[in-house]
């Protein structure tokens, strides 16, 4: 069993026209959204293995900031350029690419192709994933290059506007 999150990167910024669409930074509503669901997810307590990046400035400083807040190492963050330009099949192909040593993973991404993976994946059907949107998967698989025919379980969605869930009360 294996289990992959998929992150879209945070809220980046279109302020400056002269920079090319590779160099755009996040916004400081993209650095707090970061630090609002990299708290989130070291309060479950999981731990992740590797995340593997769009070399693009705003997903490396995703990936960078979750990594940080999940006091992950600099080493456990790797970029693979494919994945700037990717598709879906792109996407699920880097997946495959994985070092079978880490049961947990996670991929940072653009959109359209996140939301298009994801939906393939889990056999979803989600409309958009939101900047910074976090999805959790449980794959039956053993090695991760066995992601192309696998199906994926949904395990968790979040996003920094999703309400919080509270539990009922007595």
């Amino acid at each position: 069993m294996k289990t992959l999150f998929v992150l879209r990167h945070a809220k980046s910024s279109r302020d400056n026209p002269q920079l090319k669409d590779f160099a755009r930074p996040l916004t400081a509503r993209g650095f707090a959204d970061t630090k609002l669901m990299g708290s989130r997810l070291r309060e479950s307590g999981v731990e992740i293995n590797a995340i593997v990046s769009s070399p693009a400035e705003r997903t490396r400083q995703t990936a960078d900031l979750f990594a940080q807040h999940l006091g992950l190492p600099a080493e456990s963050v790797s970029c693979s350029a494919e994945l700037y330009f990717a598709g879906a099949p792109m996407l699920r192909q880097a997946v495959s690419r994985f070092d079978d040593s880490h049961s947990v993973a996670m991929l940072v991404g653009h959109n359209p192709a996140v939301t298009d993976f994801v939906n393939e994946l889990g056999a979803l059907e989600i409309e958009n994933v939101p900047t910074c949107g976090l999805l959790k998967f449980e794959v039956t698989i053993q090695k991760w290059q066995e992601i192309g025919e696998a199906q994926a379980k949904l395990v968790d969605f979040d996003y920094p506007k999703r309400e919080p869930i509270e539990s009922p009360k007595p």
